[in-house]
């Protein structure tokens, strides 16, 4: 594998289990560093209280580099799932231009990257997705709770059977 492959196999942040406290934490490892050498971690949640650990963690990455990236474990959480409020699906991350939102059990709308990514797993299992579009307008009615109009059309009244006895 060539320097500038490692490089973009290893950059990004990640989710693994803290071998000391079994829980998650989001860390960064050195990409250039391990473009060249062996892996070591420029940046962990747990730090600076736990600065200095011995990096057990690193054998997560090493073992499946991919699987714990946070853009890869926020991607397929979103995998075929619906906008609680719309119901459209949300389809393909367009990750700078729309990205995914979370609506909370509390009704309160948030962009996932505005949570600390250690607590991903956890969030999750609470909230529901919420598309961009609808992110948009609940962020407009949070912060304007006066201004917006709500004008959902009623749903068209159903036509009544027809009386007739021709087959067709």
């Amino acid at each position: 594998m060539s320097w500038i492959s490692r490089f973009f196999t290893y950059r990004g942040e990640r989710l693994v289990t803290c071998p000391e406290t079994h829980e998650t934490a989001a860390v960064k490892v050195d990409a250039l560093h391990a473009a060249f050498s062996d892996l070591r971690l420029s940046n962990c949640s747990r730090w600076p209280e736990r600065a200095g650990c011995d990096q057990r963690c690193l054998a997560q990455i090493a073992e499946a580099p991919s699987n714990c990236l946070v853009s890869n474990i926020v991607t397929a959480w979103y995998e075929g799932k619906s906008c609680v409020l719309c119901d459209r699906p949300i389809g393909t991350i367009a990750w700078h231009e729309k990205p995914p939102a979370l609506l909370s059990p509390e009704g309160t709308s948030f962009e996932w990257s505005e949570i600390p990514h250690e607590t991903l797993p956890r969030v999750f299992q609470t909230c529901k997705p919420l598309c961009w579009n609808c992110y948009l307008a609940e962020s407009f009615r949070r912060e304007f709770p006066k201004l917006p109009v709500d004008r959902r059309r009623p749903a068209p009244p159903s036509a009544p059977p027809l009386n007739t006895t021709n087959v067709y």
